[in-house]
């Protein structure tokens, strides 16, 4: 193990001063340290992984420093398209740290989505000729890779991985942050998913993000002693949830389809917008809940308070948008009015940080969660 302080101490020391990337939960400690400690010039938190690397192609270029890159092995699909047709030695040849936390390594208990990824990772890694270390818990072989990692990827011009385990790091605690009145009344997300599936329709087919809006409304139908066969929980695929909602409304046009987003996974692909607008159906409905963080992998930040997503939505044609919703009343309103309108329609909610402690998780398998949806689904006209 290693505190996130000796860690960035290190890459100071040989030169390294600037990160971006995607948040990821074994890396949190790491993430709340330099979010602290670096200001917008030195980190950034990127939309995607890809855009991630291509932000440090430029920083590279323009500073020939070596620059970090973290992210988690579930979005190393997004880094692939940049790490071979940009930054490898065959075509820009540009020298970089990448730091990588390491979900569903094999033989540890992990969730569904993280497995089959754990599994190949490194398989994805030595097919690429991508230069690697594990960061194993012990400081002095952390340190240690690190100083190779640095050397090769000056030696060779291209980038070099370190691949972190859980526990690598030790607990961070971020700074104090003053919360914003503007926002200090709004509702839980679990509060907004309550209302939304209370106001709208019984037969209402539900699309839910990955994180905790789909652990929120597994529990609220539990609690409920509602059934689960409206739902698909997109427990994976980071930023695709809209698209599979847009998927299914295509084929299912006499049914609402609901797809429940959240602010950093429509930011991570919001190119998705642009398709919802242009084919969306009338019975498409696209809720984002929006708390401005990456909540399920350590509250990093989004932009999500800082863009109009509503005016992001009538830019790319949804014909008819709602919100930002802030209290219960607006959401009902809001929710009540969507619903009776044409779609493709947009409604932002603004929502609070954070989760209960208790929070679970669903207890049937994907594949069992994805057959009770499918009989539910194939029954609808």
């Amino acid at each position: 193990m290693i505190s996130p302080e000796r860690f960035t101490e290190k890459l100071l020391e040989l030169g390294v001063d600037f990160f971006a990337g995607v948040p990821d939960s074994l890396l949190k400690e790491f993430c709340a340290y330099i979010e602290d400690k670096y200001p917008n010039q030195k980190h950034v938190i990127t939309a995607n992984e890809g855009s991630a690397l291509a932000l440090a192609t430029g920083y590279q270029l323009a500073s020939n420093k070596i620059p970090l890159i973290y992210l988690q092995n579930s979005g190393f699909g997004n880094a692939i398209n940049p790490l071979i047709s940009l930054m490898d030695k065959k075509v820009y040849s540009i020298p970089a740290l990448i730091l990588i936390g390491w979900r569903g390594e094999p033989g540890k208990k992990d969730e569904p989505q993280h497995l089959k990824q754990g599994e190949v990772t490194i398989p994805l890694i030595k097919s690429m000729g991508i230069p690697f270390f594990v960061l194993e818990n012990n400081e002095f072989n952390i340190l240690k890779a690190v100083e190779n990692a640095i050397n090769i990827t000056k030696n060779v011009n291209s980038p070099v991985i370190l691949l972190a385990k859980k526990g690598i790091f030790s607990t961070y605690k971020k700074r104090n942050e003053i919360i914003d009145p503007k926002f200090k009344n709004l509702l839980s997300r679990e509060k907004a998913i309550s209302l939304i599936i209370s106001t709208l329709p019984e037969n209402s087919i539900f699309i839910s993000s990955t994180g905790y809006i789909s652990r929120e409304l597994y529990e609220l139908r539990e609690m409920l002693n509602l059934k689960h066969h409206t739902d698909f929980l997109t427990v994976g695929s980071m930023g695709h949830a809209s698209q599979i909602a847009l998927g299914i409304a295509l084929f299912k046009k006499n049914v609402p389809i609901v797809c429940l987003d959240g602010d950093g996974s429509m930011i991570m692909h919001m190119g998705g917008l642009v398709t919802n607008g242009q084919y969306g159906t009338k019975n498409f409905f696209h809720i984002l809940l929006n708390n401005s963080v990456h909540d399920s992998v350590g509250g990093q930040p989004t932009s999500g308070f800082e863009i109009s997503s509503t005016e992001i939505a009538k830019g790319c044609k949804y014909k008819n948008i709602f919100g930002p919703s802030l209290s219960e009343s607006d959401i009902k309103n809001d929710l009540k009015k969507m619903i009776k309108s044409r779609g493709p329609c947009f409604l932002e909610i603004r929502i609070k940080p954070g989760a209960r402690e208790n929070l679970g998780r669903p207890k049937e398998s994907l594949n069992e969660s994805k057959a009770f949806f499918k009989i539910n689904l194939d029954s609808v006209k």
